[in-house]
């Protein structure tokens, strides 16, 4: 291993890194919770062939699934919604009320510690639920959009967007890794043990690692932060769920991309993100 270490750590350091905000947290230009806030915008563009803010948060209670530090969450208060933001790392609490405060949105915004795939909340009281980047991460995909039914009023959406697994950066570790596609020439062994060593001298080394990676009941290390979401696994889920798709789509990575996106199992590899929105049936 120490030779395709070694390798992928040069690979990794061949292009520059793709802005992140862990990165940007580390250098004190600004917070995770207002990257995300000043980000907010594009979580919803990709809907917006379909819908509009006014439809999707207006006067709405919103759930965010998956939300982080829930910048983005805020954002969407911001717009006039009462929306709850749901994660399960502890440390966002703090960071996210703040930014409440800081945009005195306090009273139209609460952080819940929780899992997707079992919400504390109780049966139709959402008019939106949305997950922006968060599909990928969930441990029961499915589970979890069963549970976005349940707390779903008759009527409501859920709106989805991420990233492909195989999408250049789809293994998520561009926070250490600029070389695009990493996750195609080198197994998990090799990507995590590079990774660890990337990023274990930084200020929140530590703090990365434990976030990205776990043991199994054997003891051996996976990335546990991620399910390797493809676009055919996510469009076999929703056919199996009782929420009905109203909009989707594959955005390709670069417009001259576009008839590389259109090929089937290809495609995976150059869709920069599929959107779908799915209505509980009234």
């Amino acid at each position: 291993m120490g030779f395709a270490v070694t390798l992928c750590k040069a690979l990794s350091r061949l292009f520059p890194l793709p802005v992140h905000p862990f990165n940007l947290q580390n250098t004190g230009e600004k917070t995770y919770a207002q990257w995300q806030f000043e980000k907010g915008e594009d979580t919803i563009r990709f809907y917006l062939d379909y819908t509009t803010p006014e439809e999707m948060f207006q006067n709405k209670k919103v759930l965010d699934i998956g939300c982080g530090a829930a910048g983005k969450t805020v954002y969407y208060a911001s717009l006039g919604a009462e929306v709850t933001g749901l994660d399960v790392v502890p440390t966002y609490k703090e960071k996210a009320e703040q930014l409440a405060k800081e945009k005195n949105l306090q009273d139209h915004f609460q952080f819940v510690l929780g899992d997707g795939a079992d919400l504390p909340m109780e049966d139709n009281t959402f008019h939106t639920v949305i997950m922006n980047d968060a599909m990928e991460h969930v441990d029961d995909p499915f589970a979890v959009l069963q549970e976005c039914y349940r707390v779903l009023q008759p009527g409501g959406r859920l709106y989805v967007n991420f990233p492909p697994y195989y999408h250049p950066y789809g293994a998520h570790l561009s926070d250490a890794m600029g070389f695009p596609w990493i996750h195609l020439f080198f197994g998990d062994d090799t990507l995590i043990q590079t990774y660890k060593e990337l990023v274990e001298d930084l200020p929140d080394g530590q703090d990365r690692i434990h976030f990205r990676i776990s043991k199994d009941e054997k003891g051996k290390e996976y990335f546990s932060y991620i399910n390797k979401m493809t676009l055919k696994r996510f469009n076999h889920i929703v056919t199996q769920i009782k929420l009905k798709p109203v909009y989707y789509k594959e955005v390709p990575l670069r417009s001259f991309l576009t008839p590389l996106a259109h090929i089937p199992r290809l495609k995976e590899g150059f869709v920069k993100m599929a959107v779908c929105i799915l209505e509980k049936p009234q």
